[in-house]
């Protein structure tokens, strides 16, 4: 093991990693997508190719990234660069911690924006507007309040503003704690919207839609998408599990604690498809994934139950829960940068790269709002690309965290030396042989067909 330390802390458990990194992890993605993509692909045998997807690229890739943050102990670019110069290699190969922190710090500057829209209908059902409303209330509501770009500012100032709070306290009193009361909770809610939409909604229905396996609607679309998101939920390639991992006590597991946040992450998106689809399914609304169906369909349902004031509330703040737990983890790697390079304090690097943040994050707020400046027409493989959120959506999603993790798989199969990632693994020889043969042959190839689908040559 490396005897470097982190000057930014260290996780007090295992238990607090694993909570950090499954938050991380578990994000707004889990809960309004995956139950749809499996409904629509299959349910059951596509919830046997994710698995397998899970095994063979998301969880050999987060062991690799975990591990190169645990034996670099610093932000991912200057990680990556410490054990390239380790391994006597060039260090260009930086730019696989980089990419990462850049498309995180990309990513989180619109992800405030959708979280703040999920703070913000906290509000909303709680006061009861949305009781009894109908179809086309529901739609006039949502798209009035994503057309207000103060409202929107607003709001993602305050998820921002928490954020900086959290993180400007360091790992321990700030990341640990929060997760700590977070993760549980988040838990315990799901939990309870899933009970109360069994009671209330159609759960036959709901069971049929996500488990049922129908091999017939497995195409081969189906099996990428598998491929794509087992990718893309367990956060890799954001540079969020390298910074966690820098901060990874010298004697946890890094295998059993990856398997265990795999399966905490896929198991909260199952329980968000048995929280959601049973109501949908009752009242006869359409099940398509994304965010119509969080803050249009879902308030018609909730609007139309029995305590759905209470329940839609448990729901949207359990969406807050989600985000916030994603959120911090996406700016800590900036933060931490910048503590090291900068010189900066910790709080003066937090709070600059909040502020930054909620600057770039009007670029998206006027993207909802239609303002003219930023919008425009762009054709890239096929797809459409209308405004400035559409356009940074999909370079961070289809570019560059695809192409980061295959970076990252490349260095850590085939660059850092055999003996130093077996010994940070520390694991049985046949499982570290596993994971060796996925990280070097099966797991590039993989994302490299994910990359060729997203950008639409597949």
């Amino acid at each position: 093991m490396s005897s470097r330390q982190s000057m930014h802390g260290q996780w007090s458990s295992r238990l607090a990693f694993i909570l950090a990194a499954t938050g991380a992890a578990v994000g707004l993605g889990n809960i309004w997508k995956f139950p749809y993509i499996m409904g629509q692909n299959g349910g059951g045998a596509f919830v046997l190719v994710y698995l397998l997807c899970i095994l063979l690229i998301g969880i050999p890739i987060m062991m690799a990234e975990v591990m190169i943050g645990r034996r670099g102990r610093q932000s991912p670019g200057h990680s990556v660069k410490t054990l390239a110069l380790e391994a006597h290699a060039h260090t260009r190969w930086q730019i696989a911690g980089w990419s990462g922190l850049i498309a995180s710090y990309l990513i989180l500057s619109f992800y405030a924006v959708i979280a703040g829209w999920a703070l913000s209908y906290v509000f909303k059902t709680a006061s009861g507007s949305l009781t009894g409303v109908t179809a086309a209330a529901a739609g006039e509501t949502f798209n009035q309040f994503i057309s207000d770009p103060v409202t929107l500012m607003t709001w993602s100032g305050v998820i921002l503003l928490a954020t900086v709070l959290v993180v400007g306290k360091g790992v321990h009193r700030g990341l640990e704690k929060t997760v700590n009361y977070l993760m549980p909770s988040l838990l315990v809610l799901l939990v309870i919207m899933a009970v109360y939409s069994g009671i209330n909604g159609a759960f036959s229905q709901a069971v049929d839609f996500i488990f049922k396996p129908d091999f017939s609607k497995l195409t081969v679309n189906g099996v990428l998408l598998a491929l794509g998101h087992a990718f893309f939920s367990l956060s890799l390639a954001s540079g969020a599990m390298m910074i966690y991992g820098a901060y990874l006590p010298a004697n946890v597991s890094i295998v059993k604690t990856s398997i265990w946040i795999a399966l905490a992450d896929t198991s909260v998106a199952l329980l968000a498809g048995m929280a959601i689809y049973p109501l949908v399914f009752q009242y006869g609304l359409s099940p398509d994934g994304g965010p119509g169906l969080i803050f249009v369909t879902l308030p018609i349902a909730f609007g139309s139950m029995p305590m759905g004031t209470l329940f839609g509330t448990v729901f949207f703040v359990m969406l807050v829960f989600a985000a916030f737990t994603s959120a911090i983890a996406m700016i800590e790697s900036t933060v931490a940068w910048l503590v090291e390079s900068k010189g900066l304090s910790r709080w003066q690097a937090t709070i600059g790269t909040g502020l930054s943040l909620w600057v770039i994050g009007l670029l998206t707020v006027f993207s909802f709002s239609g303002a003219s400046w930023a919008s425009f027409e762009l054709n890239i493989m096929g797809k459409p690309i209308n405004n400035f959120f559409e356009a940074v959506d999909y370079l961070t999603s289809a570019i560059m965290l695809p192409l980061g993790g295959l970076i990252v798989a490349v260095f850590a199969g085939w660059i850092m030396k055999q003996h130093v990632s077996k010994e940070e693994l520390n694991t049985h020889i046949i499982a570290y042989s596993m994971w060796r043969f996925a990280i070097r042959w099966f797991t590039p190839l993989a994302i490299f067909i994910v990359f060729l689908n997203l950008i639409g040559v597949l």
